[in-house]
């Protein structure tokens, strides 16, 4: 089998993939349509330029995404130590300068003799080991050829999640369990009187929402996927014979109905994650909080995710993706990484770089596809686009709800993570053990250059 391994897209998880694989004395051939072909969000030709935040999520050691972002340090992860030299303040986040982030992971790249680096659009995947990490803004071309190899139903070009919350921070002495007109109980059930219900859509209605990127088509609904405060502007009780109608759902210990019910339905199979039904939204994140905490019940919602509406491109992954990220019915050296799979956030489109690139290493070095632990962070990724159900499937971030729970519950989200935290370096340990005799790096280029002389 050929030693190269052809990585379509420069953005954060192309990027990784390239630097993990060339590390492993593997060549790489990275394309990049910028600068000749570009988009309407970036404005450089540099790899990995970010067009949105320049935050990267808390880092915290012991936070969700500091557990992530520590798997990947231990694997000397390009993004994250590029991140870490071009570092802002930002708190307890990890923020970057922008345009000097993106210079030294291209500065980085460039160094490296068994990476060629090619400025051309690609509307086909290549033949041979490869990876497809194109982005949400994938060109049309080949975003119409993985339509093709994924099936119609199973590549979405506009993303509507509603928020998440964790289940542990619902409050269950106001919300109850109960299926509509007596069938099971799988749903959570948040009771509104008048009173409430009408506080609460005067504020959902009056709320901020996000302004569309000058990049994303003029909001145009689907009436079946309407925002639920484009909804609730067509009439105050529009809600209440959509999404919250009480009808079936008596309350407990009276019979009688409530003014209005906000139903949350299980998002994981471990039942520690539950979605607001129906209430996909394109409010502002801050809004979201506020507003959607005066649902009884959701006062102390923790948010595993907020909603969002806009352009995007990802695969359903459970219905098509083999748990190396491969097509199921499609080329075995073929593979996707980044945000295309169906993860959300810089640092797991990176972590999905990095397994990608493994699985493409181990391919051609013809040892076990890595096995990453269910209690890593990035093993929890995997999982979950493993086994979310098909039917339901939006994209995820890195979250305290896809990660095991400890044995032990503990009500306390910080001494939660710290457990979380330390059952995941135990597994990461494991891990590389086998990672550094199966797939060593056997190339010393990627440490032989300080980024620090990259920033200058």
């Amino acid at each position: 089998m050929s030693n190269s391994v052809a990585v379509v897209g420069g953005g954060l998880a192309g990027a990784e993939a390239a630097w993990q694989l060339a590390r492993r004395g593997i060549d790489v051939v990275l394309y990049e349509m910028r600068p000749g072909k570009t988009t309407p969000a970036h404005t450089t030709g540099l790899l990995a330029e970010i067009v949105c935040s320049n935050s990267l999520g808390a880092d915290a050691p012991a936070s969700p995404a500091g557990i992530l972002k520590t798997e990947l340090a231990r694997l000397d992860s390009l993004v994250i130590s590029c991140a870490r030299a071009a570092r802002v303040p930002a708190g307890g986040a990890l923020a970057v300068d922008r345009e000097l982030f993106s210079r030294a992971v291209t500065g980085r790249l460039q160094l490296l003799s068994n990476v060629a680096i090619i400025r051309e659009e690609v509307s086909v995947p290549p033949d041979g080991p490869a990876i497809v990490a194109s982005g949400p803004l994938t060109s049309r071309p080949l975003a119409e050829e993985l339509r093709r190899m994924a099936g119609a139903d199973h590549l979405a070009f506009f993303d509507a999640v509603a928020p998440v919350v964790t289940a542990d921070s619902i409050d269950m002495s106001v919300a109850f369990r109960a299926g509509r007109r007596g069938q099971s109980d799988d749903y959570i059930n948040c009771p509104f009187d008048r009173e409430q219900y009408e506080a609460f859509w005067r504020a959902l209605v009056e709320a901020e929402r996000a302004r569309p990127h000058d990049f994303e088509d003029s909001p145009s609904w689907f009436e079946g996927c309407l925002p639920v405060e484009v909804m609730a502007s067509r009439g105050m009780d529009t809600l209440r014979f959509g999404p919250l109608r009480p009808v079936g759902l008596p309350l407990p210990g009276s019979g009688r109905e409530a003014w209005a019910v906000a139903q949350l339905r299980q998002d994981n199979r471990e039942g520690t994650l539950y979605n607001l039904v129906g209430f996909q939204t394109n409010l502002k994140w801050g809004e979201q909080e506020r507003v959607f905490r005066m649902i009884p019940g959701l006062e102390n919602a923790e948010f595993a995710r907020l909603g969002v509406m806009h352009r995007n491109i990802y695969v359903n992954a459970p219905a098509v993706l083999d748990p190396f990220l491969r097509f199921r019915d499609g080329r075995s050296d073929l593979f996707l990484a980044g945000q295309i799979t169906g993860v959300e956030g810089y640092v797991e489109s990176t972590a999905m770089g990095c397994v990608a690139a493994l699985n493409a290493a181990a391919l051609i070095r013809d040892v076990p596809f890595p096995s990453w632990p269910r209690e890593t962070a990035v093993g929890a990724l995997l999982h979950y686009l493993r086994d979310a159900e098909p039917e339901r499937f939006q994209p995820m971030n890195m979250n305290l709800g896809i990660m095991p729970r400890p044995q032990a519950r503990n009500r306390d989200k910080a001494e939660r993570s710290r457990v979380v935290a330390a059952a995941a370096a135990v597994a990461m340990d494991s891990f590389m053990e086998i990672l550094d005799r199966d797939l060593p790096v056997s190339s010393p280029e990627g440490r032989t250059h300080s980024t620090d002389s990259l920033l200058s």
